[in-house]
């Protein structure tokens, strides 16, 4: 079993920044794939960035490159987000995601179903 924990989410003006924090614990290899997600209201939820434990380039969507950046502390056992620019259309529930894949899997084609826990939540709010 692997458990995750979101924190950092709140609310901020469009440029804005900021940082989501995941804690995990549990079965490290049901853990090698961690990614961030998000749902906004009406919208189907999507990935937003992706990270391997073993290293490697991570993988972010179009709609936030260059403005979001994911990263992993290893002995802490956990993966933030580190949202800068921040837009309106970035207003959403945040989640972070655990899955037992490797790393081509995880980077190049990791779907949500690939991703077997899932953290509660947070919210982010961007306001124009």
């Amino acid at each position: 079993q692997v458990q995750l924990v979101e924190s950092g989410g709140g609310s901020v003006q469009a440029g804005g920044s900021l940082r989501l924090s995941c804690a995990a614990s549990g079965y490290t290899n049901g853990r090698q794939c961690m990614g961030w997600f998000r749902q906004a209201p009406g919208k189907e939820r999507e990935g937003v960035a992706r990270i391997y434990r073993d290293g490697g380039s991570p993988y972010y969507a179009d709609s936030v490159k260059g403005r979001f950046t994911i990263f992993q502390d290893i002995a802490k056992n956990t993966v933030d987000l580190q949202m800068n620019s921040l837009r309106p259309e970035d207003t959403a529930m945040y989640y972070c995601a655990a899955g037992q894949r490797g790393y081509a899997s995880c980077i190049y084609s990791a779907i949500e179903a690939d991703f077997r826990y899932w953290g509660q939540g947070t919210q982010v709010t961007v306001s124009s």
